[in-house]
Parts: C-alpha cells; sequence; structure tokens
C-alpha cells in the first residue's frame, strides 16, 4: 500500500486515479524568505510542528455539527472566516508567543478549494503567509457516490460535497530544501470518502538529511485497521537508516488506542518526547491526545502544545529537533 508518486496501488476501495498533474502541488516560498532559508540550512537544531488544522474552519467541531444538523450553520461568511484562521495560524508559527517560529510544518485535513473551506487552498496560503515551500498530497476523493454512516460519535464532521470539485489532503511546509517525496497510501477498507494518507519527505539540512512522514490516522477504523495503517508507516520509515521524525493525527480517542499506539512506536525503536494524555484536540469539554510526534536517531531538547489556538478543534504540537 505504499508508492512512490507516479505509481498506481492496489486499493481496497475503488476511487477514479488521480492524474499525474493532480497527485502532487509543489510551490516555492517568495523571494525574500531565502536569507531565513539559508540560515535555518546551517542551523544546529530546528523547529517542527505538526497540525490537523481541519481546514481552517474553527475549534467548534461537536457544537457547529449539531447546528448544521438542524440547519442553523450557514456559509455566508465561510470564505471571510477561513480566511482570518489562516492568518491566525501564520501568526502562531511567526510570532513566538505559542510556540517557537515553525521551520518545517506537517498538516492535516489541508482542503484545497472545497466549498467547506470558504474556496481557499489551505496549505499554499498558509505557507505564502509563512513563506515557506509547499508540498500539497491530495486525498483524490471520489464524486457522486454517497458515503458511508460513520460511528455516530464521529459524525460531527462537515462532509465534503458529492460533487464538490475540491479535494482534501495533507501537506508539509518548509524552509528547507525538500527531496524524495514519497506519498503513502494507508490500508483502508471502510468507505471511498475517508481514504487516509501519508507522505514522506527527505530534509536536507547542510550535509545531514532527515526523513520526516506526515500522518493521518483512520479514527474510523475496524478492530486492527489503525495497526495496519502504523505498520505501513514503519515500513516506508525502515527505508531510511538514519534520522526518522513520524508524526501527525493519529486519532488516538481512547485510553487505550493511546497506550497501543506508543507502544507500538516504542517496540520498533521510537520515542516521543509526548507524555501519554497531553490533550492535543478539544470539543466540548472533552480533551484528548491525538496527536504525536515519534522521532529515532534523534535528540529532541524542547516540546509543546501551542494553545489557545481557536483555528481548529486540534492545537499545533512542536519539537526543537537537534540532528
Amino acid at each position: 500500500m505504499i508508492r512512490k508518486l507516479g505509481t498506481l496501488p492496489p486499493m481496497a476501495t475503488a476511487i477514479p486515479p488521480l492524474k499525474n498533474s493532480e497527485k502532487i502541488e509543489r510551490g516555492y516560498a517568495q523571494v525574500e524568505g531565502e536569507v531565513s532559508n539559508n540560515a535555518a540550512a546551517a542551523a544546529s537544531s530546528i523547529i517542527v510542528a505538526s497540525y490537523n488544522i481541519r481546514y481552517a474552519v474553527g475549534s467548534y467541531l461537536i457544537s457547529n455539527g449539531l447546528l448544521r444538523k438542524i440547519g442553523l450553520r450557514g456559509d455566508r461568511k465561510r470564505s471571510k472566516h477561513v480566511a482570518n484562521n489562516i492568518q491566525a495560524a501564520a501568526s502562531a508559527f511567526t510570532t513566538g508567543q505559542l510556540m517557537p517560529r515553525v521551520d518545517m510544518l506537517a498538516l492535516q485535513e489541508a482542503d484545497k478549494q472545497t466549498k467547506r473551506a470558504g474556496k481557499h487552498h489551505v496549505a499554499r496560503e498558509l505557507a505564502e503567509a509563512l513563506k515557506l515551500d509547499w508540498i500539497h498530497v491530495p486525498a483524490g476523493l471520489p464524486r457522486g457516490v454517497k458515503p458511508k454512516a460513520r460511528q455516530w460519535w464521529l459524525d460531527f464532521e462537515e462532509p465534503i460535497e458529492l460533487y464538490d470539485p475540491g479535494d482534501t489532503g495533507i501537506a508539509l511546509l518548509s524552509r528547507l530544501p525538500l527531496s524524495n517525496v514519497t506519498r503513502i497510501d494507508l490500508p483502508w477498507h471502510e468507505c471511498p470518502w475517508r481514504p487516509r494518507l501519508a507522505m514522506a519527505a527527505t530534509v536536507t539540512i547542510g550535509e545531514r538529511n532527515l526523513r520526516i512522514i506526515n500522518a493521518h490516522v483512520d479514527p474510523h477504523a475496524a478492530v486492527g485497521g489503525q495497526l495496519e495503517q502504523l505498520e505501513a508507516l514503519v515500513l516506508e520509515a525502515d527505508k531510511n537508516s538514519g534520522p526518522t521524525l513520524i508524526l501527525g493525527d493519529f486519532n488516538t480517542l481512547s485510553k487505550t488506542k493511546v497506550a497501543e499506539t506508543r507502544g507500538f512506536f516504542e517496540r520498533h525503536g521510537y520515542s516521543t518526547p509526548f507524555p501519554s494524555g497531553t490533550a492535543t484536540w478539544r470539543g466540548m469539554g472533552i480533551r484528548l491526545h491525538a496527536d504525536w510526534i515519534f522521532y529515532r536517531d534523534l535528540k529532541i531538547s524542547k516540546w509543546g502544545v501551542a494553545r489557545p489556538l481557536s483555528v481548529s478543534d486540534h492545537w499545533p504540537i512542536w519539537a526543537e529537533v537537534e540532528l
């Protein structure tokens, strides 16, 4: 279920294959960002962050979902609202108030011109605000096929409409050169509207290389489904013998899944600076540990959760990585 860009894997659920031009998008920082790029390449440590930005629609997942179901959630100001949230996120990643200025940012639920995101290209616009290079890997959603019902406790999310020409996906934003980009289609079997992706890239810091994997693991997976996806991530990571980061939204929505996910990576030689139970998601007074950074052959000297920030129902997590 892992492939380099440009190859077609077997899929558990039929999805029309993406065109070559749709498999990856890439953009580059503005010229005035080059000085900071050079400085980052010579640094002895970098700040890496992960953020399920939830298409920058805000933090009220459950309450807005309930309002939408009874027809009280409108879209008239959606575009302006998302634009303001993208700017709020950019401020959080640059001003140093909630966290140090970020050098590498992994995004999940980065929509590209969907109606629910107010037609914004979230990854590109955030990267432009941060003056970072960016890579977006789209999910490749089907069109016109009704999604299967979700578990009720996961049914607050606003779906992408059946014929919406936009897409969602994951992204890497970077102040440093990225190479050897790999798309990873995680094993999934539930519904063509909910594929799960990861992506990997090599980050060059001077003469050193760091392999980074950005993942969005499925909360809908049946028993063993999440484990199957974690195994795919480690399989890809094991192709690289050097320093490695695996980070993202692992949807560990219970104490059992927190323990299982942490234990899985520790058995495979990875560590994490985050104590189990660190709140990275909130909704209706509930706080859960959904997002993680796992590392191998590295040192993490500092870490944290950037809050308060109301751009998403998740908070960004970050770490200072020393090579």
